[in-house]
């Protein structure tokens, strides 16, 4: 019976514990050139740029940027996690350590005025795709 007590006292001890520990928390904020794009993530709408939102995990990630007038991004960027958020220290970082610990991460990207082809510009296309057919 004693032996249960200090079994069950021990785990309660343990959670409490784990309760009251620091943890970590992620950031990346999406800034783009001009203000006021679209942002989407990994197929999922984030808002409008500046933008900031929190996420899970690190690694390589969708990135969709679109504005009216301008030519819509696609391309991938990754996120390598820090030293603290590695095996083993994440352990510590995330159970042990009573303080909040937040990465924070900004990217930047630069939007391209959308070309309007001229009238000339459409007919010489028009004319080599008929050459090809």
């Amino acid at each position: 019976m004693k032996n249960n007590c200090s079994i069950m006292l021990t785990i309660l001890l343990l959670a409490v514990v784990f309760c009251v520990t620091g943890c970590v928390e992620r950031q990346l904020t999406i800034k783009t050139v001009p203000e006021g794009a679209l942002v989407v993530l990994n197929d999922e709408e984030i808002g409008r740029a500046p933008v900031t939102t929190s996420f899970n995990w690190y690694g390589t990630y969708d990135v969709r940027i679109s504005k009216v007038g301008y030519e819509t991004l696609k391309t991938h960027r990754k996120l390598d996690a820090p030293a603290h958020d590695k095996f083993p220290w994440d352990f510590f970082a995330h159970f042990l350590n009573p303080n909040r610990i937040v990465d924070k991460y900004e990217w930047q990207f630069e939007l391209e005025e959308k070309q309007t082809p001229t009238s000339e510009e459409l007919i010489k296309k028009a004319d080599l795709l008929k050459e090809t057919m």
